[in-house]
């Protein structure tokens, strides 16, 4: 291990005990999909104090924001996302007060060793990741259009270095019937959730036609307001997932038939309500190589990602479209995200630790990208791929 890399592995362990509180803070005060103040405000203030340049909001968004540092050399600009949002009721079983913080812990880790000579390094605040696709905003909006590399990580059960994730869309149905007595005057009314029922019958329909990477989950939202009255209104709310943008445009084509279907067949007017859509994930490979051979000197080993399913959706595969990006994931414990256990999880040692050598390992990335020869290597492979080259 050179040098430079020793003094960010000091730097990482001299902050140890403030990050981990950090984490710990942000863990104990989870806060939903672009309602992330305090935790924004809470990752910003190190990075502040250590003479980082903030920008906030972004993009039109409150809670994301901008840390940068520019050393006045000609050099990479490099970015860090810091994702902070939380489930509703479980909280941070994502493990999200991790993602945030390693790279807060990184970037300080970076300018208080001074090893960060060249170029442009960013803590990019990023908030609504579980829901809302804040960083398909901040894409959508340039922020990530000239950035070299973009890096981050994920708490898991095993130590991963690229791993695929599906498209994905959110889907809001509504329903519009009348009410009327459910005993005395049915015959007067339009039952909105027989809409919402009989969208999930032909959904349940469609499975067999779909192809095995497709997955489509629901959950009514509002189903009525008395088991006595014709319900005049009912919602289901929808993620639909494929392995492509483009796979997932005919299984939205498919699913939003069924739901007209249902609306025809109930009589009740249906209004359709779209998210945004994630996009696959584009895995530099090269990128991911340095960061595997740097967990490596931390003492970690990879493991191998499952060839096929057990993947879900995350908004940076809408960055890797732009840029070479990665996405590792660092074991915390025998759990599976959005659980109560993971919550519980991303607040323990264990989890402390994984944050900290994610944070080790993705400064010993940086400055590897400082290294010219290895970052053409990165944004060659990520020209090919856009080129619709093979890897």
């Amino acid at each position: 291990m050179n040098e430079q890399k020793q003094k960010i592995i000091y730097a990482v362990e001299k902050i140890r005990e403030t990050m981990c509180g950090l984490a710990h803070e942000i863990h104990r005060d989870p806060e939903l999909s672009f309602n992330e103040y305090r935790a924004a405000q809470r990752l910003q203030a190190p990075l502040a104090a250590a003479g980082f340049t903030l920008i906030q909001p972004l993009a039109g968004l409150e809670t994301a924001f901008c840390a940068r540092f520019d050393t006045g050399h000609p050099g990479p600009r490099l970015i860090l996302l810091a994702e902070y949002d939380a489930l509703p009721e479980l909280g941070h079983a994502c493990g999200h007060n991790l993602i945030g913080t390693a790279s807060v812990a990184a970037a300080l880790a970076l300018v208080n060793s001074g090893t960060f000579t060249r170029g442009s390094l960013e803590v990019m605040g990023t908030p609504a990741e579980e829901e809302g696709g804040g960083k398909i905003i901040m894409a959508d909006a340039g922020l990530f259009a000239s950035a070299d590399a973009v890096m981050m990580f994920h708490p898991r059960e095993k130590n991963m270095m690229t791993r695929g994730a599906l498209a994905c869309v959110d889907a809001v149905f509504k329903f519009y019937g009348k009410a009327a007595h459910a005993a005395s005057a049915p015959h007067l009314g339009i039952s909105a959730l027989d809409g919402v029922i009989q969208t999930f019958v032909g959904i349940n329909a469609l499975r067999q036609f779909f192809t095995d990477d497709v997955r489509v989950h629901g959950i009514i939202t509002h189903g009525g307001s008395a088991t006595n009255i014709v319900p005049a209104y009912a919602e289901a709310k929808f993620l639909l997932r494929a392995s492509t943008v483009g796979a997932l445009e005919s299984v939205r084509q498919k699913v939003f038939s069924a739901a007209s279907a249902a609306a025809a067949m109930s009589g009740a007017r249906l209004e359709i309500e779209q998210g945004l859509t994630y996009a696959e994930r584009n895995n530099n490979l090269a990128l991911a190589g340095l960061f595997q051979r740097n967990i490596e000197q931390l003492g970690l080993s990879a493991d191998a990602a499952p060839q096929r399913g057990g993947v879900g959706s995350s908004d940076i595969g809408n960055v890797s479209q732009i840029t070479a990006a990665i996405h590792p994931y660092l074991r915390i414990g025998d759990v599976v995200p959005h659980t109560p256990e993971f919550a519980a999880a991303a607040d323990s040692t264990a989890g402390h630790e994984a944050m900290l050598n994610a944070a080790k390992a993705l400064a010993m990335t940086v400055i590897d990208l400082l290294d010219p020869a290895s970052l053409q290597r990165v944004r060659d492979e990520f020209t090919a791929w856009k080129n619709g080259e093979a890897q």
